[in-house]
């Protein structure tokens, strides 16, 4: 094809109606999909672009009546069909990266096509800001951010150069509509009644974030969690039924990637939209049960994001622990903390102990003084944790001792009777980190971690620490170890 055909039939430069604008589209798009030759079709979008650049915008935009919007739209998908990743066949719903070598060149010629229209529409705006022009940018907006976004990340089927290309084209559409931001553009301005454009890009992805499509096409998950976490309160309440269902579709996958992004998804969810709107319909119900389903995975980043999500949504279900009212009846805060004390006592992965230890604080601080119920647990995980360095970096000692701080600070009146197996056990952690290779800053922030630690179970148990611990034979222990023990008999006596 010759784009000059379509020049001639827009008559540039002679008077020209609607008619031939929607005719010279109509025939660049049917010629261009005709094509199979990409370099024919390459030099198709080259053309179009020029055309687009040189166009007269009363000739671009004579009367912008709802066919000719059509027809820009028509003309717009088709040019993004050529830069669509091929679909994916097979259950794991990835592709080898060798499939997408074509695609980064691809999109970058169709962005130089949309980028051309986008400039024309920004002059129109300029010149006219007519409500038909206007209208055509709420037409072509939501294409326009899909495809942007598709090539937008950093993914097998995008390059350095395509990625600035569609950032460009992103950049145009937030111009075009007069918005600051892409979370404005998507979310609606300040102003009531300007609504964003999360709606009908949530609608055009649709058809590929089914049970039975959205694996075919690897990119629309990506899409999908990138524009879902641009949106927070209140927006995003009014399309939870759109994000809800497609959020807990992928995070019910059997690959690990897919769950965390799923997770991901979800947790946003939990954190943007009001309590009593995820408790209708049993929304936080399910989403528990799917959930606590994940916490029998061996896997650390999907644990890691599970208990956040987790211990967000249990503050949804669940009334806050220092709710006055006696008795405190067991809930699900028990439930999910007996089941992570269970797999910690049996976890020797050192990746997942990491992972628990750091959330273990997490649980105990929002539970309160309702973690009493699992005090003889408690203390076997802590004791068990102790003695299993982790090193260089000892993330799961330093987590697990600031557990025990924690743990004593809000159930001293129950820590006494557990003083002589603590207090053992936090003097043969001095003992070994003392003894061990570790970086100078580090072992002192650990020993220093230990002895507060001591300190407080000596509040608990009224001075009856301070008191064996100047019975120790001083000359069976080391400098560094001593001087620990030191700062806690030295300590006032709590009264």
């Amino acid at each position: 094809m010759d784009v000059a055909h379509a020049l001639q039939e827009m008559r540039i430069g002679d008077a020209a109606g609607s008619c031939s604008v929607l005719a010279a589209l109509r025939r660049v798009q049917q010629r261009f999909e005709a094509e199979d030759a990409p370099e024919r079709r390459k030099r198709i979008l080259e053309e179009t672009a020029d055309l687009l650049a040189r166009a007269p915008l009363d000739r671009l935009f004579p009367e912008l009546d709802a066919y000719l919007r059509q027809q820009y739209l028509g003309l717009v998908n088709s040019f993004i069909r050529h830069a669509a990743l091929p679909p994916c066949d097979t259950d794991s719903g990835t592709l080898c990266a060798k499939s997408y070598a074509d695609i980064p060149a691809r999109a970058r010629a169709v962005s130089a096509v949309l980028l051309a229209l986008s400039v024309q529409i920004q002059k129109a705006l300029e010149d006219q800001n007519t409500s038909a022009v206007r209208s055509l940018v709420r037409t072509l907006a939501p294409t326009f951010c899909v495809f942007s976004i598709t090539h937008l990340q950093d993914q097998p089927w995008t390059s350095a150069a395509s990625r600035r290309s569609a950032r460009e084209l992103l950049s145009s559409a937030v111009s075009l509509t007069d918005c600051s931001s892409v979370q404005e553009l998507l979310s609606g301005g300040p102003e009531e009644g300007q609504k964003g454009l999360l709606g009908p890009v949530l609608d055009t992805l649709q058809p590929e974030l089914t049970k039975e499509s959205w694996k075919r096409n690897q990119a629309v998950k990506h899409v999908f969690s990138w524009v879902l976490v641009q949106v927070g309160r209140p927006c995003l309440t009014e399309y939870l039924e759109k994000v809800f269902p497609p959020s807990l579709l992928i995070s019910d996958d059997y690959q690990t990637e897919n769950k965390v992004l799923g997770v991901h998804c979800l947790h946003h969810i939990v954190l943007n939209v009001p309590a009593a709107d995820l408790r209708q319909f049993n929304r936080a119900q399910v989403l528990y049960h799917a959930l606590f389903n994940h916490l029998h995975t061996s896997e650390a980043a999907l644990i890691q994001v599970v208990l956040h999500c987790l211990l967000d949504l249990l503050s949804v279900l669940e009334k806050p622990t220092v709710h006055s009212g006696s008795p405190r009846k067991p809930a699900r805060f028990d439930e999910v903390l007996r089941h992570i004390l269970t797999y910690m006592e049996m976890e020797h992965k050192l990746d997942l102990r990491r992972v628990y230890a750091k959330n273990l604080v997490l649980f105990i601080e929002r539970m309160g003084i309702v973690i009493v119920r699992h005090l003889k647990r408690l203390e076997r995980v802590i004791v068990g944790y102790l003695e299993v360095s982790d090193a260089p970096e000892e993330e799961t000692r330093r987590s697990i001792l600031d557990a025990l701080q924690k743990t004593l600070q809000i159930v001293w009146p129950r820590m006494e009777r557990r003083m002589s197996s603590l207090a053992q056990s936090l003097l043969r952690f001095l003992v070994d980190v003392s003894s061990e290779s570790l970086n100078t800053q580090l072992k002192e922030q650990l020993m220093t971690q230990a002895s507060h630690c001591l300190l407080l179970l000596d509040h608990c148990s009224q001075g009856k620490l301070q008191s064996l611990l100047r019975e120790l034979d001083s000359s069976c222990v080391s400098e560094p170890v001593l001087k620990c023990i030191q700062k806690v008999t030295a300590a006032p006596l709590s009264q």
